[in-house]
């Protein structure tokens, strides 16, 4: 387990546990609330972005289990406890992503084992995680949501960048690949300027989401007009605590769990 003691408080600690899943392949935090929502525990399946690891905004993780749900906080392929460098420097992103969307079944399957419950479950993730989350429900999947923050479901406008070439793009776009995507809530939250991942491509791909859907109004996208942040992009700067809110709230609503306002 990494050392924690500057990062995680001690009422987070007290709830965590380090282990691996899929086989002792993926590194995982497992955080279980002390006064659980309910047995098996709704919860939220997480993946950070690029170069940082699972422990990553241990905000986010707080405000969950105050709420009564779960929490699995997983590292992506190539960082954390499995650490990589050339699958954190961007040239490798999308087989980053690609392997994150892989294994969920198998986190999923573990965390079943583990006492949490994948009937009411959502999948979430930030940028690259983001992505990762995007692509995995393109396909059939237990998910009650998704959470995507800072990230894109159309691959186009990343086309040709560093880790994203042109034929990979085309074979895993998740805009052109929605014909298996389930209709179900979905909270987007992305600044107007991020400077990293246009806006402008998760604007399309949640308005595609929005039109295939029976319930068009279960899918939202919030833009926050400046944050402050480091381009913009990592982590909504002074905006981090509503948009940490609006999740925790999203979360709560999507596993049918009573909660006033979690901050």
């Amino acid at each position: 387990m990494p050392d924690l003691n500057a990062r995680f408080p001690s009422s987070l600690m007290r709830v965590s546990t380090w282990t691996r899943f899929v086989d002792g392949s993926v590194p995982v935090v497992v955080m279980r609330p002390e006064r659980p929502a309910a047995t098996p525990l709704p919860f939220l399946l997480w993946f950070h972005g690029r170069t940082v690891d699972k422990e990553t905004d241990p905000g986010r993780y707080l405000r969950l289990v105050r709420a009564g749900i779960g929490c699995i906080a997983v590292d992506l392929p190539g960082h954390g406890e499995r650490p990589e460098a050339s699958m954190q420097d961007g040239s490798r992103t999308a087989e980053v992503v690609e392997q994150a969307a892989a294994e969920v079944d198998g986190i999923l399957a573990d965390a079943s084992a583990s006492g949490f419950d994948p009937t009411r479950a959502v999948l979430g993730g930030l940028s690259a995680g983001g992505m990762a989350a995007v692509l995995r429900g393109c396909s059939h999947h237990p998910f009650r949501g998704f959470l995507l923050e800072a990230t894109t479901g159309d691959w186009s406008t990343l086309c040709n960048r560093v880790g994203f070439p042109a034929v990979t793009v085309e074979r895993l776009n998740p805009l052109t690949h929605l014909l298996g995507w389930r209709d179900c809530p979905v909270l987007a939250l992305h600044a107007t300027l991020d400077a990293w991942i246009p806006v402008e491509g998760q604007r399309r791909f949640i308005a595609a989401l929005q039109k295939k859907s029976a319930h068009p109004a279960s899918i939202e996208m919030h833009e926050y007009a400046r944050t402050d942040a480091p381009h913009e992009h990592m982590g909504f700067g002074w905006m981090a605590s509503d948009a940490k809110s609006r999740g925790t709230r999203f979360i709560a609503a999507c596993c049918d769990v009573d909660v006033a306002d979690p901050t």
